[in-house]
């Protein structure tokens, strides 16, 4: 689990294929040392496992599922990551909670550039991640805790202050970029529970008089349907 608060900004050494797994090598300066075999660190929003380290440098194997999943099929030697290492229960949780599973990826539609080095990111998105995502509520964009400004049938944006462009990524990413998207889990877990009272989860509880009240906000077409 992580919480969105980028803790450093690494470097892709090495991206090697090997048949349907990619060792992926960040080099991170300050995170290295205290890493350990078997820790969980975030890179660009993915949860991965730490498996070799040499010096400076952590060692991820990345799954094909993974790279299908996310943009780090784009990776090459040379690219900048966002980091985050697993938050502990003693943490203070200062973004919003982070699972480092991304639910899908979106593309930047524009980059608008405020005054004291701040910007508006718009940020295309499909259907799926879209209908979790509310305006003032949370989403995580390349494993960073942002707040959502405004959210239309197909995109949402976010304001970048000056200290966040600063100390992540963002502040190289240009419009037609490909970025990770994590939606607020709060939002799912919600859905599924009133699914599961209007009829449409996999499990059905017995019916109360707020299951009724449900059944016929439904069939006046108050609560629309909505695949999972």
């Amino acid at each position: 689990m992580f919480t969105g608060i980028i803790e450093a900004i690494g470097d892709v050494v090495t991206f090697n294929r090997r048949h349907d797994v990619v060792q992926l090598g960040v080099r991170q300066e300050s995170m290295a040392p205290r890493a350990a075999i078997g820790d969980s660190v975030a890179i660009d929003g993915v949860c991965l496992t730490v498996v070799r380290k040499e010096s400076a440098t952590m060692f991820f194997d990345v799954s094909h599922q993974t790279l299908k999943d996310t943009t780090f099929g784009e990776f090459r030697p040379g690219v900048r990551v966002n980091m985050e290492s697993a938050m502990t229960l003693n943490n203070r949780l200062g973004g919003h909670l982070v699972t480092g599973h991304v639910d899908g990826v979106g593309r930047i539609r524009s980059k608008e550039q405020r005054g004291g080095g701040g910007f508006d990111l718009c940020v295309e998105a499909s259907a799926d991640i879209l209908r979790y995502v509310i305006r003032k509520g949370s989403i995580a964009v390349d494993g960073i805790s942002l707040t959502v400004a405004e959210v239309s049938a197909t995109d949402f944006t976010v304001v970048i202050i000056p200290h966040t462009s600063m100390v992540t990524t963002l502040q190289v990413r240009v419009a037609g970029q490909r970025v990770n998207l994590e939606v607020d889990m709060i939002g799912k877990y919600v859905e599924r529970f009133v699914l599961n009272y209007i009829g449409g989860g996999t499990e059905i509880v017995p019916a109360t008089d707020d299951d009724k009240l449900l059944k016929k906000l439904k069939e006046e077409g108050f609560i629309l349907p909505v695949k999972i």
